[in-house]
């Protein structure tokens, strides 16, 4: 389970996010929205719920997801999608 998600500049650490798995948090960068928001909070999000995952399923599985949840017109805020995913796409 997700204990809390910080939000803060990332910059320096070069990252967009990080999952903390010993107290199962998430920090993500301040800056993030739309679309790019979705797929972080849901890659650092399977770091914490699958923690024996690589990193190669974690992208396959939040790309995925994020895709369908897109798709189906989830939105947090804004529809900015001109950051590409980690796919590429």
């Amino acid at each position: 389970m997700i204990t809390k998600i910080i939000y803060k500049k990332l910059g320096r650490e070069k990252l967009w996010g990080e999952a903390d798995l010993e107290d199962n948090s998430i920090t993500l960068d301040i800056r993030l929205k739309g679309k790019k928001h979705l797929e972080i909070l849901t890659h650092e999000s399977l770091h914490i719920l699958l923690p024996g995952a690589n990193e190669e399923e974690i992208v396959r599985i939040s790309t995925a997801l994020i895709k369908v949840l897109w798709k189906e017109n989830y939105r947090r805020i804004d529809s900015d999608d001109n950051v590409p995913l980690q796919d590429g796409t």
